[in-house]
């Protein structure tokens, strides 16, 4: 932009809108991270689906989000008859989103099976939640049932009876949506939301070999899934964690019949307005036990553990989009007779928003990949998966609140207004925190973690091993060790459960951005690897002229429609 362009304007060209954008091609580090964490021949085929969801996410697929989300799904307990018919009406535009990710890009079947996007294996977990980031930039309400949908797959598969996985792995892994089985889980109640042993669905077993499902689910996402994954306390169980089984609820019956549960209403909800949120009544349903009785949380928690790191990863695109949003506005917008990223405040909010949104994406790739070696039996990774989880979902889901809240705040009045992307970006934002446990539940979970599956010991071996293949890091070895205390001191003090959470993770995001930077050889990474450690865990002023990175800002901060 030259001299000229910095002049005051007025009217619409005043207004910077990124409409039309790939958002893809506007990010500039993610087809180098793509080619680092997937094999080369992966990372080729996927190239040609990566540019058309990318432009796809800026363009079709945003107006198309936008539109569902000014047009909540319905809900119609009746025909015009009178008879019973628990119909949800989604509007034409969520259609369409569901054939682009279900159908098209097929988002819950590529973990499961050959064959999606070309492509003759199932795809590794980098892929897929590689996909899930860019989708989730346009539509985060989706992405619950595609996620649940996968979530339930592996449950499914993992613990249920070869017979039952046989009858509903085809449809639930179809790209056909006349013979999709979209998943859901059923867990919470008003009594029992993080509190699951509170649990007081009762379960009766029936003559059969199935089970009747009585009482009430009171946040069911995706209320109109064909199968979901409920938490019920069988008849004569003892009360807390160890009464508590799995089931399986399908939606129809073998023959064709509704099964015994209502759709009591949907909820009216501050975000993911798109998709179908609701009270469940459960009126004596058909179910079948997953696993064994009695262990229906450990076998919950695996879905639970796959679904929050996909809540991580969708945290994760949503800040991508508002920094997109951001830089955009920010090279364009003029304001006391200059682009507004010249303004060093604006560069120091837009510096902060990077650093998170980059942290988030490093956490992305490698708890993909722990998970990715923790399936294919690898020693510790298990362990590794099963921090680097909760971490992840615990702060990046906090810190998309913030980031999202920033970016609406760069585009000013406008960023306001719902015809923009920021306000559906912000009220989105604030689910992460809240669904798959609380950030205080989260939090204690590492914990638990490190208490049970030693994953403090994985995650200082993973650091340690990151940081033996890249250039030091300031005091980093020093502040692991503080670090680890205070993860033990939390042991004995769950106050400390949110402090010790944020340090590992700041620890883990450094240590991963440097070894990508070092592999990469790109210095702007491990740049925001040391702003980590010294804003993140040491805050001090970003844009201190005093700082070493300081003047490695500017390079940060592009253009994406330059990128």
């Amino acid at each position: 932009m030259d001299v000229a362009e910095t002049s005051p304007i007025s009217g619409a060209r005043a207004v910077p809108d990124s409409r039309g954008l790939n958002l893809v091609r506007a990010d500039p580090a993610l087809a180098a991270l793509t080619r680092l964490y997937l094999p080369a021949d992966l990372a080729a085929h996927l190239e040609p689906h990566l540019e058309r969801l990318g432009a796809l996410a800026g363009g079709q697929l945003d107006a198309l989000a936008a539109t569902a989300d000014r047009n909540p799904p319905v809900l119609h307990p009746r025909d015009r008859t009178g008879a019973d018919e628990q119909r949800i009406e989604t509007h034409p535009s969520y259609q369409a989103m569901e054939r682009l990710a279900f159908a098209e890009f097929g988002l819950a079947a590529l973990s499961h099976r050959g064959g999606v996007l070309g492509w003759p294996a199932p795809l590794p977990p980098v892929a897929k939640y590689l996909l899930t980031f860019v989708f989730v930039q346009a539509e985060f309400g989706l992405m619950c049932p595609v996620s649940m949908t996968d979530s339930l797959t592996r449950t499914l598969r993992k613990f249920a009876d070869p017979a039952l996985v046989a009858r509903y792995l085809p449809g639930l892994t179809s790209q056909d949506l006349d013979s999709l089985l979209q998943g859901a889980m059923f867990m919470t109640e008003q009594g029992a939301g993080s509190d699951v042993g509170a649990t007081a669905v009762r379960a009766a077993p029936a003559a059969d070999g199935t089970w009747r499902l009585f009482g009430d689910k009171w946040f069911c996402s995706n209320a109109g899934a064909d199968l979901a994954m409920v938490l019920a306390r069988a008849d004569g169980a003892p009360a807390g964690l160890r009464g508590v089984s799995l089931f399986l609820l399908p939606r129809q019956l073998p023959d064709g019949r509704a099964n015994a549960y209502r759709i009591v209403r949907l909820k009216d909800k501050l975000g993911t307005r798109s998709m179908a949120s609701g009270e469940i009544r459960l009126e004596g349903a058909h179910a079948y036990l997953v696993g064994d009785l009695g262990a229906g949380f450990r076998q919950m928690a695996d879905m639970i553990n796959n679904s929050r790191l996909s809540n991580g990863v969708r945290a994760a695109g949503l800040m991508r989009r508002a920094l997109t949003e951001a830089l955009f506005v920010a090279h364009r917008r003029v304001a006391f007779g200059k682009r507004l990223i010249e303004l060093p405040l604006m560069r120091r909010q837009l510096v902060k928003m990077l650093v998170a949104t980059e942290q988030a994406r490093s956490m992305m790739f490698q708890a993909a990949e722990a998970l990715r070696r923790a399936d294919a039996g690898e020693p510790g990774a298990y362990a590794l998966t099963r921090i680097l989880t909760p971490l992840f979902k615990f702060r990046a889901c906090r810190d998309a609140r913030r980031v999202t809240g920033d970016g609406m705040e760069v585009r000013g009045g406008a960023g306001y207004i719902e015809e923009w992307p920021e306000p559906r970006l912000v009220r989105d934002a604030h689910l992460g925190s809240i669904w798959e446990g609380t950030s205080n539940i989260v939090a204690l979970d590492v914990l638990r973690a490190a208490r049970r599956e030693g994953a403090l010991e994985a995650l200082a071996a993973h650091v340690r091993a990151l940081a033996a293949e890249a250039p030091p890091l300031p005091d980093a070895d020093a502040l692991l060790r503080r670090a680890l205390q205070l993860a033990d001191a939390a042991q004995a003090d769950p106050a400390l459960a949110r402090q010790a959470a944020s340090a590992l993770y700041h620890l883990a995001t450094a240590s991963a951005l440097t070894w990508e930077a070092a592999r990469l050889s790109d210095p702007s990474r491990a740049a925001i690897a040391r702003l980590v450690l010294r804003h993140r865990l040491l805050p001090r002023d970003p844009l201190d002229p005093a700082d070493p990175d300081a003047g490695a800002l500017a390079a940060l901060l592009p253009d994406p429609e330059a990128a």
